[in-house]
Order: C-alpha cells, then sequence, then structure tokens
C-alpha cells in the first residue's frame, strides 16, 4: 500500500475511533487540549499559511466529536494557541504542549487529542515529518507511548 493510502486510511481509522468516544469527549480539558493539538500541527512548520489556517479552521467546525464544543470557542481558542506559536514557535510551543497536558488525567481523552493531531495532520494526505514529531511531542506530555500511534 502506497505512502498515501497508509496516511488515508490511517487517519480515516482515528476519525471512526474518535467518533465512537464522543460521548466520552465532553471536559473542558479535552476542549484546550484537542485545540492546543490542532494549533501545534497547523504550525508544526514554524510558519502558517492562510490556507493552512483555514483548512483546519474548517476541520474544526466539521469534526463530528468537536461538536460538543461551540464552533466559535473553539475557533477562538486555536487562533490563541497558533498567535503564541506564530508569535514566537518555540516560546510558544511550551505553552501549547502545556495546554495538551492538561488531558493527561484521563487516558481516553489523551488518546484521543494524539488522534485529532494525525487526523488534522493527516487531512492534507501528506503527514509531514514536523507533523509527525509534534504529535510525538505532544505523545510525551501526555505520558503516551509515541509507538502506539505508530510515530
Amino acid at each position: 500500500m502506497a505512502l498515501w493510502d497508509r496516511i488515508k486510511e490511517s487517519a480515516s481509522t482515528m476519525q471512526t475511533q474518535l467518533v465512537a468516544k464522543k460521548n466520552d469527549l465532553k471536559s473542558g480539558a479535552f476542549r484546550d487540549a484537542s485545540m492546543a493539538m490542532c494549533a501545534l500541527v497547523a504550525a508544526a512548520d514554524g510558519t502558517v499559511d492562510p490556507s493552512e489556517r483555514q483548512r483546519v479552521t474548517q476541520l474544526i467546525a466539521t469534526n463530528e466529536v468537536l461538536q460538543n464544543f461551540p464552533a466559535d470557542d473553539l475557533r477562538r481558542r486555536f487562533e490563541e494557541n497558533l498567535n503564541r506559536l506564530t508569535t514566537d514557535f518555540d516560546f510558544g510551543k511550551v505553552s501549547v504542549l502545556q495546554e495538551i497536558a492538561k488531558a493527561k488525567k484521563k487516558p481516553a481523552e489523551a488518546r484521543a487529542v494524539i488522534q485529532i493531531g494525525i487526523v488534522i495532520g493527516g487531512a492534507d494526505g501528506d503527514f509531514d515529518k514536523d507533523e509527525q514529531a509534534v504529535v510525538r511531542e505532544a505523545c510525551y506530555a501526555l505520558d503516551l507511548p509515541p509507538h502506539e500511534f505508530d510515530l
């Protein structure tokens, strides 16, 4: 199977698993961590172009699991995290990883945050090395083994 197909299949599988857990993913910690993860993946290469920002915003607005939360609230949180990262990537990343770490008290939520990162990263069909690296860092922030997610 081609790498492109494996990425699409993995993202699709992750999304299916997330939808199955939707009713368990309603906490503020999950909301905050998932928006931080979306921003981290969007800014993984240190920059965010307008089309990438729009694509991730659209994915957030249409993701079935995230519909547990008001779309405007999610967008605001995503933008705040993205601004931290685009102002000073290294300093912002520390702050964003702290937001992500909020979900580690509940293992199901922590895994779901990583899955969201993979879904966002793979949405354009190219879960690149920078995106994989930041999702791997998030695994460490959540005390999850990256190999569990093929990272």
